[in-house]
């Protein structure tokens, strides 16, 4: 006979399984084997992240946090010093040398079929492939690759100021808030997608635009950096006095960081750049507290990367657009569940190339035959792994660098070139090619030039100009 204490006993325990199911995350499909991917993408983000200890005046603690889940590189490279070459040759497997995707004004879409791409083959093998954001340049979008994008990001607040920066490098500070900015729509879109019940394993990918600039973010993000506060990057004027002519050519010395000193704002140029930085640094925040309270938290992989450098003045340049340090590297980090171990750096060098193979290994599925990357698992399992591969990067035709953990190698399409011992100079401020000692250097690090260097498309007419 069922007492009154024992039917109250047994209503309350219907309640409150009935509130658990409401109030629970989505549970991650029992049938799911393969790891679900969280692919972040930073637009900009040079190395000044805490974590790499380049820059000791930002402050990045959601990005520091997370790479202290997994494994951080400390030397890693894109294949190109650009946006669209770059993401192209990330999301393709093939090399800029290769397709002939060089700079931002070149569709990639002609040069590059659809079957070959990171997404398509998450797709035919069964992944639900969603994204938002800045995954591929955003002028040359191929929808079908997908089978959910962000569809309207919106747009940005525009500074109320007189002054919104120093000829083309662009900053002020908005009075706004967080929301009004369209990379925080892109990371609640991503959000509402790890909320969601699955019944596939998924590749998320989620592109944030800032740091590119304009560096317009709220107000908040700027006092966080003082300008009397401030830290230059060490410069030397005399830096290009070494450099060959295609060398000084990319630099622009006369353009960019000549109206910088003339206006007297670069400490507030570099402030705006830093303050682009945190807030995005607050949108990865949001994003992973979003993953570590869904279902999925225990089984995704999360590979975070920027898609090139930026250059803030060190040898006399602005923006990306060169083969040095300062232009080529951004931050690389992974999680794989099962793989990596929490807390681990790797020093070892690798390019951005690398990702397409690694995550098709981490998922078990084939890597395509035509990827010209390699896989680093071996490093994600062991960062000091033996490991003889150099980083490559590729900026505009037959223009290549070549980057050892000890030895930074540059090439250009007129024959001149560039040598750093990075382990000495890791500003780059000697020049050691022409010195006849350092000649069987050369002679290696040339042997991992690209063998193949395609012309770009003919047809440069419809060319947009970079951004």
């Amino acid at each position: 006979m069922i007492t009154l204490r024992r039917l109250c006993i047994g209503l309350a325990a219907l309640s409150a399984a009935a509130v658990g199911l409401l109030s629970s995350p989505p549970q991650q499909p029992a049938h799911s084997s393969r790891p679900n991917v969280l692919f972040i993408a930073i637009d900009d983000l040079n190395h000044w992240v805490g974590y790499l200890g380049r820059n000791a005046q930002v402050k990045t603690p959601n990005l520091d946090r997370l790479a202290r889940r997994g494994v951080r590189f400390t030397r890693s490279y894109c294949a190109a010093p650009v946006c669209n070459p770059s993401r192209a040759a990330l999301m393709s497997g093939l090399l800029p040398s290769t397709s002939g995707v060089y700079d931002n004004g070149t569709d990639w879409r002609p040069q590059i079929a659809e079957s070959l791409t990171l997404p398509t083959q998450f797709r035919k093998n069964g992944y639900f492939v969603a994204g938002a954001g800045k995954i591929y340049h955003e002028l040359y979008r191929r929808d079908s690759e997908w089978d959910a994008y962000l569809p309207k990001e919106g747009g940005d607040p525009a500074p109320t100021g007189a002054s919104d920066g120093v000829g083309g490098i662009k900053f002020a500070p908005l009075d706004c808030k967080d929301e009004d900015l369209r990379d925080y729509r892109i990371v609640t879109w991503t959000i509402e997608q790890l909320k969601r019940s699955h019944d596939k394993p998924f590749f998320l990918a989620c592109g944030v635009h800032k740091p590119h600039m304009p560096w317009n973010v709220p107000r908040k993000y700027y006092d966080m950096y003082p300008v009397d506060q401030i830290q230059l990057p060490p410069v030397l004027d005399t830096d290009l006095q070494d450099i060959p002519a295609a060398g000084v050519q990319m630099a622009k010395p006369w353009g960019d960081h000549a109206e910088i000193l003339k206006s007297g704002r670069w400490k507030e140029a570099v402030q705006g750049y830093l303050a682009a930085i945190t807030f995005t640094d607050m949108n990865i925040g949001r994003l992973i507290d979003a993953l570590d309270q869904s279902a999925y938290k225990d089984n995704t992989i999360i590979v975070l990367w920027g898609d090139h450098g930026w250059h803030l003045g060190e040898k006399l340049h602005w923006r990306k657009f060169t083969l040095w340090e300062e232009g080529t590297r951004a931050p690389l980090i992974w999680i794989a569940p099962g793989v990596t171990k929490p807390n681990t750096v790797c020093n070892r060098t690798v390019d951005f190339m690398s990702i397409y193979p690694t995550l098709m290994e981490l998922c078990g599925l084939p890597i395509p035959a035509h990827v010209e990357g390699v896989s680093i698992r071996p490093l994600l399992k062991n960062p000091n792994a033996q490991w003889n591969r150099p980083a490559r990067t590729t900026y505009l035709y037959n223009n290549h660098a070549v980057r050892t953990e000890k030895w930074r190698y540059i090439r250009y399409n007129d024959g001149g070139e560039e040598l750093y011992d990075e382990s000495k100079d890791a500003l780059e401020w000697t020049n050691l090619a022409a010195r006849a000692e350092y000649a069987s250097i050369k002679e290696e690090l040339r042997r991992h030039l690209p063998k193949v260097n395609t012309p770009p498309p003919e047809d440069r007419a419809a060319r947009r100009p970079a951004r």
